[in-house]
């Protein structure tokens, strides 16, 4: 009689496979969010910044600070809604 030879992967390999994977994903994907949330923060950070800075500029050219009105002509509107949101 002849042994066939089967290849392939048992249940168990597969399983064991399948538990490293699943560890993998619970390690990583919090660390994931958290990288997120840091970069969202460094760009708000920056944007405010940015906005400080031609405030800044303004004031030195023209002697007198900005008014709103000129603000919202002068500054993109978003970066405008996180200037004010985040402002320190």
């Amino acid at each position: 009689m002849k042994k066939r030879i089967h290849q392939g992967f048992t249940l168990i390999e597969m399983t064991i496979v399948l538990l490293i994977v699943s560890i993998l994903i619970l390690v990583f994907v919090p660390n994931l969010s958290t990288q997120k949330e840091k970069a969202t923060d460094t760009g708000n950070n920056a944007v405010v910044k940015s906005v400080e800075t031609q405030l800044e500029l303004y004031e030195l050219e023209h002697g007198q600070k900005m008014t709103e009105a000129e603000m919202e002509k002068a500054i993109p509107e978003r970066q405008l809604e996180i200037y004010r949101k985040y402002k320190k």
